[in-house]
This record gives C-alpha cells, structure tokens and sequence, in this order.
C-alpha cells in the first residue's frame, strides 16, 4: 500500500485486510501508529472520522406500529367489514361477536410480536465500559466508546475486550471466544504471524471485542472498530437480515385475499341477476350479499389457528422446546435440513476423559461428563484403580481447579449432585481440560479435600501458551518433596528420561519414547484431545519455595490421559429418527475436522465428508452448491461460513432449521426458515434472533419439535379443510338459493353462530388431535406445499355441493311443501298434524339445524385419511356434544329463539335432517375413497 494509501484519512475499512497475517511493522505502517499509541489530538481526529466504537442500532419499532401490523391481513379486514356492514343493517349481535373475534385476534398478535426481535440492542449492550490504552506513551483509562484504531490497548484477566485488535504481547494469555466462535474452550493466545486463510477460530495473534479474557494479560494494536469488527459486521448481518414470513403467514394472507374475491364474485352475480335482470328489491339484494360475505368468511378459523398454534407451543415448550414466534411451529414440519452445532448439542459439553496410557497399558475408562460414576477396563474386564493412580493423582494436583456450590438453574459449569434442600448444586470452576482430569481421578477414589491435605502445594510453574505445561511442587506425606508436571505429550516427553512401570522407575529407552509417540498418534486419531503426565521425586531445595523451568527437567514419565466431548447418549436415536423421516443432519462447528469427523462417525451422520473453513472459502458458489447436499459435516466454520451454507441450503430448494448459541450464530439463525437457538449457553443476541429456543441444548429436542411442528401443520390442515367446508357449503346453499329466488335460506346471525361456535368449538378440539402413527416416517413436505392442497380443494368443493345437495331438499319440503306434489300423501305417510304450517322461519332452522348434525359425519371425513377414529380425541368427542348441546337450546329456549329467528322442531324433521344426513355420510365415503385413487393421503 502505498503512503498516500496509508494516510490516516484514507486508511481501508479493517474488514478488507488480513491483519492476522500482516507483519506488525505493516500493521503500524498502515494504521500511522507505533507501540507507544497514539498522539492524543490525532486520537481525538480519528474519533471524528471513524466514529464511536460501538454498535449503531436502529430505532426499535414503536408499539403503535406493532399494533398496527396486526390490521395487514387481508383476512381481519374481511372481518372488519363484516362487522361493519352487521351494524349498518341493525344487526348489532352479529356485528358485535365479529368485532369481539377482530380485537382479540389483534391483542394476541401484539402480545406475541411486542417481544420483537432486539439483536442489535442486545448486541449494544455487550459493549465495555472503559479501555486502558497507551496514548503519547503514557497508559490511561478511557471510555471504552472513543478507542479507535491505531490504539495500543492493555487486557488482563476477566476484562471484555473493547476492539479488535492484533497482539503485541501476552503472558500466559487465554480468551473465552464462545460468544463469537461457539466454541466453550478458551483459546491461548501467541504473538506472531498466521496464514492469511486461517479460519477466525485460529487466530491466535488476534483480539476480538467482547470476547472475555480468561486468564494471563496481554498488550494489543486495535486494527477494528464498531461496525467494522466482527462482531460489528454481525450487527450489520443482522440488521441485514430478511424478515421472513412463514409459509402458514403467507398462505392465510393468500386465503384471505381469495376470500375477498369470491364474495366479490358471488355479491356481482347475485346483484346483476336480482336487480337488473329480476326485480328483486334492493334491501333482499342487499341482506343476500351480506349473507353471501358472512357464509364466505371464516370467522372463527383466525382464532381457532391461534390458539391451536399456542397449544401446540405450550406442548412442544413442555417438551424444552420455547417457541418465540407461533406462526413458525407449522414451519417445523417442512424442514428437510437441520443445520446442527456439535458443542452442547450434539455432545455433553463436558469434556471427559475416555482413555489412559499407563504402566505401558491403555485403559478405557467409563462415565460421561462429570458423574464421579465409573470404571478403568482392559480388553473389558475391570482392573484396579492403583494401576492408573499415579497418573490420575498427577492430573488432580497439578490442576487449578475449584470446587463450590451454585445456584441449580446456573449452568455456566459443570456441576454434579444436588445440595441440601436442593437449591445448590456441586459445581467444578475452571478450565474444562483440568475439570475432566479432576473427575476422572475422583473415578479412581481419589478425594480432592484428602488430597491437599495429604499433598499441600509449595510452588508452580504456571503454564503458558508458549510453554504448553504446567508444573506444581507438593509435600508428600512422607514429608518429602515431589513435582508434578502435566502437559502438551511431546512437550512432557522431551523432559523425561525414566518411566513409573507397575510402581517402579526404570529407563525411558528411545524404544519406549517411540511406542508412547505411537499411543499419542492412536490418541489424536481417535480426535482426543492428549495431554502428558510426569513427576520429580527428587526436587532440588533450590526449587521447593520459587521453582521455574529448571526444575522441569530429569522428570519420570507416568502416562498419558485422552480426553473427549462425548456424544449426548439420545442423540444417535434421535438423529436416525431424523434421517428416517427424511430430514438431513449437517454439522457445522468451529472445531476441528478431526474431532468432527469422529463425532460424526459416534452419532451416526450420513456421511462424514468434511469441508474445512478454508476450504469453503476456495470454493466458487457453483462448486460448493454441486457439493453441499454431499456434506454432512463442516469444521473450523467462521460467522459468515454458516451464513453462506445456509443460503446455498435454500437456494436448493431445502427448508433449513438452523442452530446457534454464540453472537457469530446470530445472522445465520435469524436467516434460516426456523432459527433454533440454545438456551442454557446461547447469548442473548441469539435467543432474540431465533424462533425457537431449546431449553436444554438437546439435539434430540429439536427431533421432538420437528415430530410436534408436523403434528400442528396435520392438526390445522385438518382443521382448515373442515372449517373451509363448511364455509363453502354455506355460500353453495345461499348462492343457490338466490339464483333459484328462494331468497335466504339461512340468516347471517345462524352463519355465524356456526362458524364460531357449533364450527369452531369441534374445530379447536381437533387443534389437540394426537399425531399420525406414521408422522415420522413420511417426507417433509415440499416448502411449495402449503395448509391447501389439491386434495383440500376438491374436499371443500365435494362436501359444499353434496351439504348443498343434501340441505336444499330440507328448505324446499319445509317452505314450498305445499307445492310439491304429492305433498299430502308424504304428510300422512309421516304423521304430520294437520296444522303442520310450512314457513321461511321452519325451513331456515332446519337448514340451520342440518349444517350442526352434518358435522359429525364433515369431521370424520376429514379425520379418516389420517387413521383417526372419533373417539381417539376425547376433547372433540366433547366439542362436538358441547355444539349440539348449544344448537338446541337455541332452538328449543324462549331466548334463542328471539335471538337467532328459529322455531323449535318436532321429531318430524329431526327425522327429514337423519335421512338427509345419512344420504350425506354415504355420499363423503363414496368421495373419500374416489379422492384416495387421485391423490395423495396426505
């Protein structure tokens, strides 16, 4: 770059180099700085020009817009007329129970929507507080918001990292980077150079703000910014990020929208063949359209969707599963790719130690995580824990590990057994390596208190990264004098010249170092993490009370110890439940391939090809959308990696469940069809950004979700197809009616209390139906297939012609019975009394009446393709008594009488609505099994 380049004006945005593998005497040369910080005038230029170091949010939307929102569905303003009109025309019930569905249709999206999605706030308040920096070569505290780059800054244990930044030096320097890399152990930081295409995760000259220093200190050149630091530029993916609407949203505005339209439709016919070609008076007209509107809208399918969308996420939240956003519970049940982490998802995230290299033997060793439950085997028979004593006894004295209590609902650590009472939990702090160490000696019988007491610490040689070991120097209760030393395997080796074999020193000969290198390699393949033990019997007096590196040497080697995140015990069943029912597993992590190819391989993945981060980053988009259904496993993944396999997902064509706990997960969730976020170690950018958040980071509760979100999508299809039916049937029957100048052949009032009460009360009770045996052994449905299939269509259509078919007849004996022909001889083959007197009124409610009975038999012809018989769900079996119940006490009180224009019915027509019925039941079955040879079951 040239110096014009260079100028502190014109310096290139960070995000366009590659500080990482800039030698740092380009890195001062680009930035015009040097180690001793800026000069504090320029600081206060560059503060003006590059502007404050944090993380610009836009403004939150305001709860009137949210509110507002509500009122955009094509749907709720069909409902809003409706009532509109029922008011205009005097009916102040109809309009009244309408506008009471409107409002609390309104109030229930508010309430779930005013929690909206607040990542860039929330990512806001991450930010530091304050900065020590060297300005004009003296250090000051400043506010964390005026650092800028060109910065020398100053980090040590526990400080929030206020930018990014490239190392200058450290001492004993490690950084907890879950929160941007996903990845629970700490990284050790070196100065010095990397290769420019090192994933992020590997970065270990570089500092990146609010990631949280573990231990040791450290000295930093801040190359990046706010916005331009990584987790600033996820900040701007988020803000990026397309607001999605589920397929279920799309389709109900969709659905609305065709409803306008055909009453639109139906209200033209009827008004161009009753007012110009008939001579129908205006207010029939008018009464016939509003009964055509409210026949058409289905007024109690917006509540009945939300409550049993709400039901299910009470379920599926009873299952760990917390559903943010209800509409994408249905969505669950077209996801054909769950894009998964390993770390705490698909394992313990409890680092635990399955292998030992002692005594020239290896012994596996049984128990995951931190249960203090397990056993040393050989060829598997138990031996005795004295074998590996030493080597476990080692592992636990030189370990910084503590042992407290918390709090049970804290899960920042490993914790093991419940306190008195309850309230406390048995917890490990420290760093997961040693807490694995720790329990695997407790295993052995080893006990922590016992053994300080018996082997009191008199020195350490703290481990460093440059190091790679660490050595403490304990009293023996023989009153002598012993270090321990523990460490990176090769690092241990080099140090010793003897080995402990069955409680004997002997010589480590060149054939022995060569076979436990081999025992190491075996190790490493297995994707162990291995780290070396050793110990001094003989420490020199010099180095008891301030021992240092010359101490680490002579040492007697005691073996190796191999450790593993185990795979979760549920998971392999889980994730085969998944590939059973069609859905493709991949693993995207910040680990290793090694180590992910092994879990892969434990849990059960389809394939364990591995694409590297690096490798990624070579690919063009063509070649990695030929491969990426190929993959099932990608490692040492960056933010923008996840990101971009996503998108390369969905533009295949796949609907993609998408896992995430770290702030770099963030745009990556809230761009995927169904963003899952973890809730016992995710951030709290994360949670915000996703749909759904799992509450005990189980891959397997995710299989759950998936099983429940397919059960509600079956639920409201179902309910949709019955609801819809009806709605249908009954513009069939007013729109017929009209056409044959039978004028009305039931009143809005009686349309609506069917739709939302003698309808919606079975409708909701199907919202509970229970899943299909076979719900989990289909496909996913194709993302293109919505609640509405073909198959639904020709249902609707079929039960409104034969509801129509069926009813017509009842309106017509009822009204025009006298016309009829051969009336009189029915009257007395049936019995009716002499005063039998036809009329509008009589035959309306027996129209009424039919579409109540007619249920029964429209329920379980929506029900029988998913091998439900009626008794399966008690609570429809009460719903639909619960309807009749109603529908006769309008008809046979005083009250509903007056209210709903009905008389009462003799055992004559409940006779003519039976035949009619039946006629009905014969017709649907004869349907049914004509729609099960054209179409699909489901």
């Amino acid at each position: 770059m040239s110096s014009d380049a260079a100028s502190p004006t014109e310096i290139e945005a960070p995000s366009a180099e590659r500080w990482h593998a800039k030698r740092l005497e380009d890195i001062y040369e680009t930035l015009e700085t040097s180690e001793a910080g800026l000069d504090p005038d320029e600081a206060r230029a560059r503060l003006e020009r590059h502007g404050p170091n944090e993380i610009e949010a836009e403004a939150g939307t305001s709860p009137l817009r949210i509110l507002l929102e509500q009122y955009s569905s094509a749907l709720i303003w069909i409902l809003i007329v409706a009532a509109v009109v029922m008011a205009a025309v005097g009916h102040t019930i109809d309009a009244g129970v309408i506008a009471g569905i409107v409002v609390f249709i309104t109030l229930f999206g508010f309430a779930q929507d005013y929690r909206a999605e607040q990542s860039i706030q929330s990512l806001q308040e991450m930010a530091t507080t304050y900065a020590l920096v060297r300005r004009a070569g003296e250090k000051r505290e400043i506010d964390a918001r005026n650092v800028v780059p060109g910065d020398v800054i100053f980090v040590g244990a526990g400080d929030a990292i206020p930018a990014d930044a490239r190392l200058l030096e450290e001492s004993n320097l490690s950084v907890d980077e879950a929160a941007l890399t996903g990845e629970s152990v700490g990284v050790s930081k070196e100065v010095g150079t990397v290769d420019e295409d090192t994933a992020l995760a590997d970065r270990e000259n570089m500092l990146f703000k609010d990631t949280v220093v573990q231990r040791g200190s450290g000295a930093a050149v801040v190359v990046e910014t706010g916005p331009e630091s990584e987790i600033g530029q996820i900040a701007t993916a988020l803000e990026e990020a397309e607001e999605r609407d589920t397929p279920f949203e799309t389709e109900m505005d969709r659905l609305g929208k065709i409803i306008a339209g055909v009453v639109i439709f139906a209200v033209g016919i009827i008004a161009f063949a009753e007012l110009i070609v008939g001579d129908t008076p205006p207010l029939q007209v008018f009464l016939t359209a509003v009964g055509i509107a409210v026949s058409a809208v289905p007024e109690g399918l917006p509540a009945v969707v939300t409550l049993s969308l709400a039901l299910g996420a009470r379920r599926m939240a009873d299952q760990n599963a917390l559903v943010r956003r209800l509409p994408i519970v249905e969505g669950l049940g077209s996801v054909d790719v769950i894009c998964t982490d390993k770390t705490g998802t698909l394992t313990e995230e409890e680092m635990t130690v399955q292998r030992i290299h002692a005594n020239r033997e290896v012994y596996e060793v049984t128990g995951t995580g931190y249960d203090t439950d397990g056993e040393f085997l050989t060829d598997g028979d138990p031996v005795d824990e004295e074998r590996v004593a030493e080597v476990l006894r080692c592992g636990m004295c030189c370990n910084n590990v503590d042992v407290g209590t918390r709090e049970q609902d804290d899960t920042e650590a490993g914790t093991e057994g419940t306190g008195e009472g309850g309230d406390k939990k048995r917890t490990y702090l420290g760093d997961p390596t040693e807490i694995a160490l720790f329990v695997a000696a407790q295993k052995a019988g080893l006990d922590h208190g016992e053994l300080t007491e018996a082997y009191p610490r008199l020195g350490e040689v703290e481990f460093t990264s440059g190091r790679k070991r660490m050595t403490t120097v304990h009293e023996t209760p023989d009153s002598d004098v012993v270090a321990y030393m523990k460490g990176a395997p090769e690092t241990i080796l080099e140090r010793c010249d003897r080995e402990l074999v069955t409680g004997e020193i002997v010589e480590l000969t060149d054939e022995r170092r060569g076979e436990i290198e081999n025992a190491n390699e075996t190790f490493a393949e297995d994707a162990l993490r291995v780290m070396g033990f050793a110990y001094r019997p003989d420490v020199p007096e010099s180095q008891v009370e301030n021992p240092d590196e010359d101490l680490e040497r002579d040492m007697v080697f005691l073996g190796l110890q191999g450790m593993l995140d185990p795979p979760r015990p549920e998971v392999p069943g889980a994730l085969a439940g998944c590939l059973d029912a069609g859905i493709d597993v991949v693993m995207i992590t910040g680990d290793n391939a090694v180590t992910a190819r092994a879990v892969g391989e434990e849990v059960g993945l389809r394939s364990t090809r591995v694409v590297t981060g690096p490798e990624l980053e070579e690919m063009s988009d063509e070649e990695l959308r030929d491969v990426v259904e190929d993959v099932d496993i990608f490692a040492r993944t960056s933010p923008d990696h996840k990101t971009r396999i996503l998108q390369m997902l969905q533009a295949k064509g796949h609907t993609v469940a998408m896992t995430g706990d770290g702030v770099n997960d963030a745009p990556a969730v809230k761009n995927a069809d169904v963003g899952v976020a973890m809730g016992i170690r995710g951030t709290d950018v994360t949670e915000q950004a996703s749909d759904i958040v799992l509450l005990d980071d189980n891959f397997a509760t995710i299989r759950d979700a998936v099983k429940g979100g397919r059960r509600i999508f079956d639920n409201v299809r179902k309910f949709v197809n019955y609801l819809l039916s009806g709605n249908g049937g009954e513009v069939t029957m007013i729109f017929t009616g009209s056409m044959l100048g039978f004028g009305l052949v039931i009143t809005p009032i009686q349309i609506l209390f069917i739709n939302v009460v003698t309808d919606g009360i079975p409708a909701l009770s199907m919202g509970v139906d229970p899943p299909a045996e076979d719900i989990m052994e289909r496909d996913p449905r194709p993302p293109d297939e919505g609640v509405i299939t073909e198959r639904i269509v020709t249902s609707i259509v079929g039960i409104a012609i034969f509801m129509t078919v069926c009813l017509l007849p009842l309106f017509t004996l009822n009204f025009y019975g006298e016309l009829i022909p051969g009336y009189d001889v029915l009257g007395a083959v049936a019995g009716w009394s002499p005063d039998y007197d036809p009329s509008r009124e009589l035959a309306q409610t027996m129209v009424f009446t039919g579409f109540v009975v007619m249920q029964i038999v429209r329920i379980q012809a929506v029900r029988f393709r998913y091998g439900l018989g009626l008794f399966t769900n008690r609570w429809l079996v009460i719903g639909i008594l619960v309807s009749i119940t109603l529908q006769l006490l309008v008809i046979y009180t005083p009250t509903g009488q007056f209210l709903f224009d009905v008389e009462p019915l003799a055992l004559v027509h409940w006779a003519q609505i039976a035949v009619a019925a039946v006629v009905f039941a014969l017709l649907m079955a004869i349907f049914v099994k004509v729609q099960d040879r054209y179409f699909d079951r489901y």
